[in-house]
């Protein structure tokens, strides 16, 4: 491109200098022969520009977006010239910028290759409406996806899990417990009891602790067998009702009364607690009269805790049992 600009900018200075040449060594009577070869353009249209063309090419000279051609600056010295019109493009007097052909050619060559899309009326403005649109459609998009979805998740981190609730005491039995899971395509509605539904509620009367909101865990004492048995846990997260071996040494029963049971109860941590068995027994939530007394299948593990007993899912939506952790109670019908 440098090459073709050097080239039409030496023709277009030759052809001056030949003239002024032929016109010394010239008689006065004699009259010329050959007219001077003008340049003609090479596009048929061109792009109309939000500023002048001398402007554009003293900020693209400035930027180094173009050369100014070898002999730029140097036909100051010519005679019969005329100094009221100077052309930024070769720098020299005799034509102005905008009635250069070579630079009105360099800058059309350089709009529609998409350089001087600022100094182009119509594409500034479509370009700055577009804009306007985009900037306008993307903030609507983003406020109409967090009013109506939220961000897609990163990854899957799964529940604590194990026990009869996972779907059986087998990998095969939990996994066909799962596919069955996910193949529900609507709601089963539940039997109706013959009890009649009960609204279950928490109010400020409902605040046990002297201290509330100090995220203490839910933890009572329940009546299981002939023996009460506090420091008991209720876990809505945990998938087994727990009886540690520990308490079970506490409560004196015979171990012909543990059945045989496989499996590990899987932890926060990942750690693996392997089940002892499980057995089954008579337990009661609440004092008498407001209580209710239903058999409990509890696992058995063999491990240290702060708890002598967990009651989790299982046990909890046998009783119908609502926990209220900021409340730190439990509320069911009886």
């Amino acid at each position: 491109m440098e090459i073709e600009e050097l080239r039409e900018a030496q023709k277009l200075d030759k052809q001056p200098h030949r003239r002024d040449e032929k016109r010394t060594f010239r008689s006065p009577g004699s009259k010329d022969t050959k007219k001077p070869s003008k340049l003609t353009p090479k596009y048929n249209t061109y792009t109309r520009f939000n500023t002048k063309r001398e402007n554009i090419i003293k900020e693209i000279l400035n930027a180094r977006i173009i050369k100014p051609p070898a002999r730029a600056g140097n036909y100051q010295n010519q005679r019969f010239v005329d100094r009221t019109k100077h052309c930024a493009f070769h720098q020299k007097f005799g034509h102005i910028t905008d009635d250069c052909i070579v630079a009105k050619d360099l800058l059309e060559r350089l709009a529609r290759q998409g350089l001087l899309d600022k100094y182009v009326e119509s594409r500034k403005g479509r370009r700055e409406n577009s804009d306007r649109e985009e900037n306008k459609q993307a903030m609507a998009d983003n406020n109409k996806k967090e009013q109506t979805t939220p961000d897609r998740p990163r990854g899957v981190i799964s529940h604590i899990s194990g026990g009869f609730a996972s779907g059986g005491e087998t990998s095969s039995a939990r996994k066909r417990s799962y596919r069955t899971m996910l193949a529900i395509e609507g709601t089963i509605q539940p039997k109706k009891d013959k009890d009649p539904d009960v609204t279950i509620s928490f109010n400020q009367a409902d605040f046990r602790s002297a201290s509330p909101n100090l995220d203490d865990p839910v933890v009572i004492s329940i009546q299981v067998g002939e023996l009460l048995v506090r420091k008991t846990l209720l876990d809505p997260g945990s998938s087994a009702d727990v009886l540690f071996y520990s308490t079970f040494i506490k409560m004196k029963l015979s171990e012909k009364l543990i059945q045989p049971s496989s499996g590990e109860l899987i932890g926060f941590s990942g750690e693996r607690v392997p089940i002892m068995g499980h057995i089954w027994l008579k337990t009661t939530m609440g004092e008498i009269p407001m209580s209710k007394s239903i058999d409990i299948q509890y696992l058995i593990v063999d491990c240290y805790s702060p708890y002598n007993i967990i009651i989790g899912r299982p046990a909890l939506n046998i009783f119908r049992a609502v926990v209220s952790t900021l409340h730190l109670c439990v509320k069911f019908p009886v």
